[in-house]
């Protein structure tokens, strides 16, 4: 059997884009609607052929720039001009990095590039309605590509989730559905509606990973068509990671660049399962993290996730609450105000860096997912508190 993302097919595999099991290697006709192969296993579009610096459409000012190298069945993009977020040249703990801005996608979160193409490709085969099921960045990203392409989306959010949390979701036109019980109950109801309602779930849709995977390419863009060394990203359900094995691997195929970067990820110590299965040690109990975007317990795409860092020669790391914290602060005095869930991969810098895998003398980008604008209660937690403007002035430092 060959790799799970090589780009060329098998022996009396079809040659046209097509859908694939790469657990069970079963290969489905290239459809929207379908999300999922008949054993229930999440499914990735095929390689396709990738793009040269020609074929980039320089009048797109999105990531439809690189539509050359996205599945042929979809007929309009649904854009609000995602992608072609600013990478800026920066430092941590001395090293330099680039920090690649994902929040200044429409939404204010990486989730825009994959919500794009998915919901465009929906809309390609005249579905009028959506359900997916998020409480947070990836409900509102599909609430908002929905609310653009016409279509009526219903999030469903686990029972008690604050108004605040879905009231972006909200403002977009969603439906919004509590399910009683916590993030499992409610991904399972996602699931049974799934058979009457098609499903937008960023976490299982081939599709959005295909939106994912333009970030590869604009970083080889961003970098005069040459990969970095090194991305260093947080994962919860991992969609990031598999975009940038996916948009590599093309690259690579193509001939366009030398190797794969080393994908280099990170998750909250409390709610990191992804690093316990590579590193093959067991699960920690699950805890509180701050990082809740990346608080996935069951990520779909486990083992998917764990083929991609290996064949990066990557590595995971587990990341503690005061770490995590910690960076929200330093990337806030660089005047980078990332939501905490990002900062899990500012933190991640020093670990990766301590073991060896990042190296001064190549290019390293970090990938700040969301705005800290997506979080202002967490944000607002772990803020000093204001100063009291009724206060007497410290005498040491009111002297002239």
């Amino acid at each position: 059997m060959r790799r799970v993302m090589d780009a060329q097919p098998l022996p009396g595999e079809p040659e046209d884009p097509h859908l694939v099991d790469v657990r069970a290697w079963r290969t489905y006709p290239l459809d929207a609607l379908r999300w999922r192969g008949d054993d229930g296993a999440p499914l990735t579009v095929s390689g396709l052929p990738g793009l040269t610096p020609a074929d980039i459409d320089r009048t797109a000012r999105s990531l439809w720039r690189y539509r050359a190298a996205l599945p042929p069945d979809i007929e309009r993009p649904i854009s609000l001009g995602e992608g072609m977020t600013p990478l800026v040249a920066g430092e941590w703990s001395g090293a330099p990095v680039r920090f690649k801005l994902e929040w200044f996608n429409p939404t204010g979160s990486f989730k825009d590039r994959g919500s794009s193409v998915m919901v465009s490709a929906l809309a390609s085969r005249g579905v009028t309605e959506v359900i997916e099921d998020s409480s947070g960045n990836g409900g509102s990203s599909v609430a908002a590509y929905c609310a653009a392409a016409g279509l009526s989306a219903t999030v469903l959010v686990p029972e008690g989730t604050s108004t605040a949390k879905v009231l972006q979701t909200r403002a977009y036109g969603a439906r919004i559905t509590p399910v009683p019980g916590g993030r499992d109950a409610t991904a399972a109801e996602a699931l049974r509606r799934a058979e009457h309602v098609p499903y937008a779930g960023h976490n299982w849709h081939p599709y959005f990973l295909q939106g994912t995977k333009t970030l590869a390419y604009e970083l080889w863009e961003d970098l005069g068509f040459r990969a970095p060394d090194a991305v260093v990203t947080v994962a919860g359900a991992g969609s990031l990671v598999l975009g940038c094995d996916l948009g590599f691997t093309e690259l690579l195929g193509a001939g366009l660049i030398a190797r794969r970067p080393r994908l280099l990820v990170a998750q909250p110590a409390a709610c990191a399962p992804i690093d316990a299965a590579f590193h093959s040690v067991p699960t920690p109990a699950f805890g509180p993290t701050v990082a809740e975007g990346a608080a996935i317990r069951e990520p779909v795409r486990l083992a998917e996730v764990i083929s991609a860092v290996r064949r990066s020669g990557g590595d995971l790391a587990a990341i503690p609450e005061d770490d995590i914290v910690s960076a929200v602060h330093r990337l806030a005095a660089r005047g980078l105000y990332a939501e905490p869930t990002s900062a899990v991969a500012a933190a991640a810098v020093d670990v990766f860096r301590a073991r060896g895998a990042l190296r001064d003398d190549e290019t390293t980008v970090v990938v700040l997912t969301g705005s800290g604008l997506k979080a202002t209660g967490a944000m607002a937690g772990l803020m000093p508190p204001a100063a009291d403007p009724d206060a007497e002035p410290d005498a040491a430092t009111d002297a002239p």
